[in-house]
């Protein structure tokens, strides 16, 4: 079973065509797991998928992009889609970092962090994975540090995306370093 390209094709789905597979997703992103393995047994490659291998997907996933509860799943994050996945607050770490490419760099120190057409703004627990973020545009990317706690404090809403990534709605310049 190919488990990668299945993430990717069920990640298309829920992030951004939910209409082109007839899913219908509730305001929380949810989707009848029922319902989208009929979509994706539309395709030959998916046919014999079942939902114990959408437990497997996700058991085997590095990253955690997918839940799935109560008959139901949903993507944690990355949606381009009209639609808000609500998420609870968290306080998060002291501090966060994002990775971006050096062309961005004014940009950011004018307008802080912004979704970019995403949903959330991503902010990544460690180092390296702001690092490997931020080389999907630049080869040199630069690490942005974000003084989380303080923004916290000062309301910034914060929402765990999973166990490396954090989520914001924006992130102020005044929080912003480089590092």
């Amino acid at each position: 079973m190919n488990y990668i390209g299945l993430s990717k094709e069920i990640s298309y789905a829920l992030r951004h065509a939910p209409w082109e597979y007839e899913l219908e997703m509730d305001e929380e992103g949810w989707v009848p797991v029922e319902q989208l393995l009929n979509a994706l047994h539309r395709d030959k490659k998916w046919v014999d998928i079942c939902e114990t291998d959408l437990i497997r997907m996700i058991e085997q996933s590095e990253k955690k992009r997918h839940e799935l509860k109560d008959g139901k799943i949903r993507a944690f994050y990355g949606h381009s889609i009209p639609m808000k996945i609500l998420r609870e607050e968290q306080m998060p770490p002291d501090v966060l970092y994002h990775g971006t490419a050096r062309r961005f760099l004014e940009s950011i120190k004018e307008k802080g962090l912004l979704p970019q057409g995403r949903q959330y703004v991503h902010l990544s627990q460690d180092i390296e994975t702001a690092e490997n973020v931020g080389k999907r545009r630049d080869d040199k990317p630069c690490i942005l540090i974000i003084d989380a706690k303080r923004a916290w404090d000062e309301g910034i809403k914060f929402y765990l995306g999973n166990e490396k990534v954090w989520l914001a709605d924006t992130v102020p310049g005044r929080y912003i370093e480089e590092m």
